[in-house]
């Protein structure tokens, strides 16, 4: 296989994102459904701009809109329910809301928006402020949608007119990534929580943080550090990385929280919820970002631990990180972005199954509940909110470009018409406080704009996205895969090389992670006419008929991701774990 071919296939694995790999254009649908998916934009595009208009009438330039009662919060201060005697008295907002949607006017085609809601930031925001910010929202959400629109205003299309723009959104996005920088002045490298925009960390700030929060730091400061030519940001956020990825148990799982000073774990149970799902997602994307193997190599490792020790059949529970056991088991609303990264891997069928139960749970209560206890059956007694979440969406988004399967276009109009019915009101779109009575919440939540509205339209309208490559942050914002930005491609990869691992007993030992192909093209199992293998994980055994002599011919499991042992009747299967 050549260099180039090879290159080809590891970006169909992880790209699919860009339409120009699967052909996006409506001409091989039912001309019904090409109809359909035109009158559905359309239905989103109206959900955005009620949001979008309601905002800047009732809440602009303060963070976000509180839509019943018509009126803002300034929320990039209480991330994390702050207390508001850390707002100071002038303090007027970031118009957080404002930059988080920036990226969405692109995509609806709406420049005009656009370049007035830049120039309008470029004149006025300022983070010189004496505020206590939630160090991770504010780096996915603030700097994310800051460098996401630069890089939007300076590419090919002249979206913005001549001289107007000059680069003013990048210089914002420093001035913020300096302000981060004493969050990671810590024995570890680790980054503290929160921090002072104006004055560093506070006097007896908590150490405390999740895996999440100094792990999922890499894309937005990796990218301000490729921009600028300023090093420091991408190797504060990488130092962080790799000191966090040094504490994994032996089976290479992470906890929850942690101690930023000592470097202790706090809670040792975890799962791909709340507190670490953006580090799986991270360590996938930035290596498709930065083209550096070190990513992978991590993701490979983390990737199939979780398959291992969280996944019971299409659900995922929680385990401890040291024994790998079971500890909670309940599905959280913002697990369901897992199927979406699964499809990055390539591992569609996996990202299917678990995808169809989280939409069952949709159905069921109207919406996607915060916490449902899969071992009672019942939702958690507290948390029967819905915020609004794009996790949902954007999982249906990945899998309807993996598969252009017209199932899932259905999956997005419940959606869409589920938020219409129960969270639209005369002043934008409200939260759910409780999906037993769908009693509302005072509270539009910027991500609404960034991401759910977003993921719905690209469902429907990939257009965006046609010839270009994109990785989308946590937070919805598109960043553009650039070859300036790659490192040399490591020599293990030459054609020479390649051709061997496809050669004779090798291929059948590999599985498609480790030779970086997606599961549904993958090789034909060393010889053995149309096997293929059937996720990630998978390994053939070596022989069609399961026979062995010894657990070297035997695989991977492709459901758990366990070696597989040869019994005493010369069988492969899961005998140890029976």
């Amino acid at each position: 296989m050549s260099l180039r071919k090879f290159i080809g296939t590891w970006m169909f694995v992880f790209l699919v994102i860009s339409p120009a790999i699967f052909n996006p254009c409506t001409a091989h649908l039912d001309p019904r459904w090409a109809a359909k998916k035109k009158h559905m934009r359309e239905k989103v595009r109206k959900m955005f701009y009620h949001a979008y208009d309601n905002y800047l009438t009732y809440a602009f330039p303060h963070d976000e809109l509180k839509p019943l009662t018509k009126s803002f919060t300034d929320s990039l201060s209480e991330l994390g329910n702050l207390k508001r005697e850390y707002l100071p008295q002038d303090y007027s907002g970031s118009a957080l809301t404002l930059i988080e949607s920036l990226s969405s006017l692109v995509i609806l085609g709406n420049d005009t928006e656009f370049e007035r809601a830049v120039l309008w930031l470029s004149e006025n925001l300022t983070f010189d402020v004496d505020a206590r910010i939630n160090l991770f929202e504010c780096n996915i959400r603030v700097l994310g949608g800051l460098v996401s629109a630069h890089m939007l205003a300076t590419d090919s299309t002249n979206r913005l007119v001549r001289g107007a723009y000059e680069n003013q959104l990048l210089l914002l996005a420093e001035d913020l990534g300096k302000r981060f920088l004493p969050a990671f002045d810590t024995p570890t490298g680790l980054p503290y929580a929160w921090i002072n925009l104006k004055y560093g960390v506070m006097v007896n700030e908590t150490t405390e943080t999740s895996t999440s929060g100094c792990g999922s730091l890499i894309l937005e400061m990796g990218a301000l550090s490729r921009l600028t030519g300023d090093p420091t940001y991408e190797s504060a956020a990488l130092r962080a990385l790799r000191r966090l990825w040094s504490m994994r148990s032996s089976l290479n799982l992470l906890g929850t929280t942690l101690d930023v000073v000592t470097g202790e774990w706090i809670e040792y149970s975890s799962g791909i919820g709340a507190g670490v799902d953006s580090f799986y997602e991270y360590l996938l994307k930035a290596h498709v970002l930065f083209g550096n193997e070190e990513f992978w190599r991590m993701f490979h490792s983390a990737y199939l631990a979780a398959q291992k020790y969280f996944r019971h059949g299409p659900w995922y529970h929680e385990a401890d990180m040291k024994t790998g056991k079971a500890t909670y088991w309940q599905l959280t609303s913002l697990q369901a972005f897992w199927p979406g990264l699964q499809v990055l891997v390539g591992d569609i069928a996996a990202a299917n199954s678990s995808h169809r139960e989280f939409f069952h749970v949709w159905e069921r209560f109207g919406v996607l509940p915060e916490r449902y206890l899969l071992d009672h059956q019942m939702l958690h007694p507290t948390e029967k909110y819905y915020p609004l979440r794009p996790e949902l969406a954007e999982s249906t988004f990945y899998l309807y470009q993996a598969t252009k399967d017209s199932w899932y276009l259905e999956v997005g109009e419940s959606i869409v018409d589920s938020l219409n019915l129960y969270t639209k009101v005369e002043g934008g779109y409200a939260s759910i406080r409780d999906v037993t009575t769908m009693e509302l919440e005072d509270h539009q939540h910027s991500f609404f704009l960034a991401e759910t509205c977003k993921y719905l339209y690209l469902l429907y309208d990939d257009s965006f996205l046609v010839g270009r490559n994109f990785i989308f942050t946590t937070e919805g914002h598109p960043l553009p895969v650039l070859s300036d930005w790659h490192e040399r491609l490591p020599q293990t990869y030459i054609p020479a090389n390649w051709t061997f691992a496809q050669s004779g007993k090798q291929a059948r030992r590999a599985s498609s992670m480790s030779l970086q192909v997606c599961p549904a093209t993958n090789l034909n199992a060393g010889g053995h006419g149309d096997r293929q293998v059937e996720s990630a994980c998978h390994i053939c055994d070596a022989h069609t008929d399961h026979r062995c002599f010894t657990d070297e011919e035997c695989g991977v499991d492709s459901t758990t991701c366990r070696r597989r042992s040869c019994s005493m009747a010369g069988y492969c299967g899961l005998w140890l774990f029976i």
